[in-house]
């Protein structure tokens, strides 16, 4: 492909920038993602660009040691508007940090690195834990989850694909 420094019939030149977009996915405001490695088939992630770190709705967190390394165990509903599902995780902890939260108070919480599907696409995000029962996503994605590999479009949803309800349910009884 050969890329003209100016387009015929204009006068500016092609801002590079606009060259290298073209490269990467486009996401609506919400999708649908998987973590594998914590047997979470489905999850409803809002895509949040003001967020720097991902979050995970976590509760009943509980730290352990193995092999010299801290570990937490957690469960989750990851379902919004369901407490049907309990998913039990166990992930290494690889930092705990101070977050400030969306309402403004700042929480301790502990990161986790683990796999992360979204679309055709799957690697490695860092993940903050957080008891999210009183929001309306189990998940945000921020901004370093989604670097130089997605374009949002805040006026869409579920770009990368819909499931129902049905489809949903049916993987999380298949685990």
């Amino acid at each position: 492909m050969r890329i003209l420094k100016r387009m015929p019939n204009l006068c500016t030149p092609i801002n590079p920038i606009m060259v290298r977009i073209v490269k990467k996915l486009l996401l609506g405001w919400q999708e649908w993602c998987g973590m594998p490695l914590l047997h979470i088939p489905y999850i409803k992630a809002k895509i949040d660009t003001g967020a720097k770190t991902s979050a995970l709705h976590a509760f009943n967190i509980t730290p352990f040691m193995k092999n010299t390394h801290k570990w937490v165990e957690f469960e989750i509903h990851p379902l919004q508007g369901s407490h049907k599902i309990i998913q039990t995780c166990q992930a290494k902890v690889i930092d705990e940090r101070e977050v400030m939260s969306s309402t403004g108070h700042t929480e301790h919480r502990y990161v986790i690195m683990t796999e992360l599907t979204l679309g055709l696409l799957s690697y490695p995000i860092e993940l903050t834990l957080s008891n999210r029962d009183l929001m309306k996503f189990r998940m945000l994605l921020g901004r370093e989850a989604l670097h130089n590999k997605f374009l949002v479009d805040p006026s869409h949803r579920m770009l990368l694909g819909r499931y129902t309800r049905k489809e949903v349910s049916r993987a999380y009884h298949a685990t």
